[in-house]
């Protein structure tokens, strides 16, 4: 069986996540139809609040009925599972193959998986003995331990130990990138040095918002490092794993552990081994098996004593790991010291009687969920990423705990005045992925609407100040400041790992009347923060876009990292655009003429325009569903699929006509203006694909469902 490359697997599941997350075209179903296509959905005795004895038989029955059923074995090649409860080990099982070709079994007790971010919970741990000893304080400005790695941070609070444990540092983003997973596998990265080249500043007040942050564990693991003197892979085999007898984990990937590794696949096809950077990664660089995990679960329900009688910490300790730290409402936590809440889903709701930690690298899912109060604890890993986890997860509260799934009693509310519901209304954008934007506003009987292209559009009922619910019974929450101001959503289907930010009152411009066409486009980018944000300036709606500017501007809305590399097309080299243009050219967006040359300073033509977007979400749309959109005008041969997409999807301002027959004129060959340029991007980032799409309802009503 031939092995695929890890580099070009990486990049082009990156690519998609990014594009077509940025360009509002992603095909993943919303997590409303979770309960209506999931085989494992909650069933009407769990409605009832019936639920089935935890024990040993009824264990192994459920693992091995759950991983019978053919749409569970279709999502990875194998899986390693293990329940505790009350000190003992009440199931471990492997199911499928750990490799396919060797037809290798799951073995629980010897198969080696990457933990992913798993990682992040025995990070924490190690921080949390450090903090015992009085090595460190959770309160303490990171500078501290930091040594010579700096930051810019403009605010007045530090970033404190607790933040980075909490996900609250207020650090720019900066996730793993495509480059940090290595086919060089005898590379050493330390973490100072990949620190210190990708260190970020502070851009939110700290401790006000949550971010799902990779880095800070990065940071974390550091400052374990620094505080104890130890290099962190040491530190974590001496202080945590040998204590509890994990004789078959570590944050290094030694000739043992590789020689057990479990293959792991995409899309069916086995992934070549990869290192990754930096070589030591606090924040999802463990391997382990399910038979380690269960000796730290059982350790940890035990107020931190392992079976052999070592304390790997104290039992107050371990209580305030389990307490949540941060959220917007009681009902929707976010984060406790090491572990987060589990995800909203129809039936298996968010619980804050629930820690969990998830993690993902290419080729291993995994996640642990303990719920304390019952001394029970689960892990499963499996060799190929996917939504098995989430599947097992609702099936077993459903089974055994349905009382954490059943819908929370609120009182009745009133609700709010539709002059008090208008502080709602706005554009919100994902702090993790800029490019995912929700847009809020007021529906009649006293409800809100929100919409987001992925998801489309749902309806809110006020259930609580700053609370609401959809038809699915999932909850959205709306952080409010002390003036009465919001400043951030939480919603279950975009981004459940973080906030979204609202965006600010936009001041427009002193040459956009509120009744220019152009208007609400404009004014939307304005808020989300693309276009200065001063009424003094002019806009210049009318003014022709250059090809470089109207890359740039795409690049900027996508939230795609700007490549380092230097131009490759001849004559981009010098431009304030050249950044933008290589990312362009790397992803495949973009392409010299004969002469390799981009002319970025030469105005963008209409159908140039929708050819760079269609490049970037083509393979995401059968060439056929574009057969019932009919132009009209001229438009060059090349360009007529990129501008029937744009046409089918509702890119564009109102520019476009479309005649009594339905057919559009796109006015392929006009350049395009600055106007037409905020029409496109706002649609990309806020459009509905529904609402989109210019088809009448019989010709929609033929193309099958994606």
């Amino acid at each position: 069986m031939r092995k695929t490359n890890i580099w070009k697997t990486a990049s082009v599941k990156w690519t998609k996540a990014a594009m077509a997350a940025a360009l509002a075209l992603t095909l993943l179903p919303p997590a409303a139809s979770f309960a209506a296509e999931n085989p494992t959905a909650p069933s009407a005795a769990s409605a009832a609040g019936v639920s089935t004895d935890l024990t040993a038989s009824s264990a192994v029955k459920f693992l091995d009925d759950f991983f019978a059923q053919d749409s569970i074995k279709e999502l990875a090649p194998g899986a390693a599972v293990v329940v505790v409860k009350n000190g003992q080990i009440l199931a471990q099982k492997g199911y499928g193959y750990a490799d396919v070709a060797g037809k290798r079994a799951v073995d629980p007790k010897k198969d080696v998986f990457r933990m992913a971010s798993v990682s992040k919970t025995f990070t924490s741990v190690a921080i949390m003995q450090l903090v015992e000893q009085g090595k460190l304080s959770l309160d303490a400005d990171i500078r501290t331990y930091l040594g010579d790695i700096t930051f810019k941070n403009p605010f007045a609070e530090p970033v404190t130990v607790a933040d980075l444990l909490t996900h609250r540092s207020g650090f720019q983003i900066q996730d793993v990138l495509a480059e940090d997973i290595s086919p060089d596998l005898s590379e050493y990265v330390s973490m100072k040095d990949y620190i210190g080249k990708h260190m970020p500043d502070v851009v939110r007040e700290p401790g006000t918002a949550y971010m799902y942050d990779n880095f800070a564990f990065l940071l974390l693991g550091y400052i374990v490092q620094q505080v104890s003197g130890t290099p962190f892979e040491t530190y974590m085999n001496q202080q945590v794993f040998a204590p509890l007898g994990m004789d078959s984990s570590s944050f290094l990937t030694t000739d043992v552990l590789k020689a057990r590794a479990a293959t792991g696949y995409a899309g069916g096809e086995p992934l070549d081994p990869y290192a990754l950077r930096p070589t030591v990664m606090p924040q999802g660089g463990m391997l382990s098996t399910s038979d380690d995990i269960a000796k730290f679960m059982l350790a940890f329900l035990n107020d931190g004593k392992s079976a052999s009688g070592a304390q790997l910490l104290k039992a107050d300790t371990v209580a305030s790991m389990e307490e949540y730290r941060s959220m917007i409402h009681p009902l929707l936590p976010d984060t406790t010291y090491g572990f987060e809440a589990p995800s909203q889903l129809p039936g298996a709701g968010s619980s804050s009687k629930v820690i969990t930690k998830a993690g993902d690298v290419p080729g291993a899912s995994s996640l642990m969920f303990l719920i304390p109060e019952h001394k029970t604890g689960v892990f499963v890993v499996y060799n190929q990423n996917g939504g098995l986890r989430e599947q097992l997860y609702a099936a077993f509260i459903d089974r055994f705990f349905p009382q954490y799934a059943e819908a929370a009693k609120l009182p009745d509310y009133a609700g709010e005045s539709p002059e008090q519901l208008a502080r709602y209304s706005g554009l919100y954008k994902d702090l993790r992925v800029e490019s995912l934007v929700s847009k809020v506003g007021p529906e009649s009987r006293g409800r809100v609407i929100i919409s987001d292209p992925l998801t489309g559009e749902r309806a809110l009922r006020q259930v609580g100040p700053g609370l609401f619910v959809d038809a699915t019974g999932l909850f959205v929450a709306f952080k409010t400041e002390a003036d009465g101001s919001v400043s951030y959503l939480k919603e279950p289907y975009l981004n459940p790992a973080g906030y979204e930010q609202k965006g600010l009152k936009p001041a427009g411009f002193n040459d956009i009347p509120s009744t220019h066409p152009y208007a609400q486009y404009i004014l939307d980018l304005q808020s989300l923060g693309y276009y200065p944000n001063d009424p003094n300036q002019s806009f210049g709606p009318d003014q022709a876009v250059t090809r470089g500017e109207y890359v740039d501007m795409l690049m900027r809305t996508s939230a795609i990292p700007l490549s380092e590399n230097e131009p490759e097309l001849k004559d981009v080299a010098g431009s304030p655009y050249a950044a933008a243009i290589q990312t362009a050219y790397e992803y495949g967006l973009i392409s010299g003429n004969e002469k390799g040359m981009f002319q970025s300073d030469r105005p963008i033509t209409r159908q140039e325009a929708a050819v760079i977007i269609y490049n970037s979400i083509a393979s995401l749309y059968p060439e056929e569903l574009l057969d019932v959109v009919d132009l009209t005008g001229k438009t060059d041969k090349w360009a007529v699929p990129a501008v029937k997409l744009a046409v089918m999807l509702g890119y564009h301002g109102p520019e476009v006509k479309f005649d009594a027959s339905g057919a559009a004129d796109f006015q392929s060959k006009k350049v395009l203006t600055r106007a037409e340029n905020a029409a496109i991007n706002d649609m990309l980032l806020t459009s509905t694909l529904t609402g989109a799409m210019h088809l009448d309802d019989a010709e929609a009503s033929e193309e099958p469902a994606a």
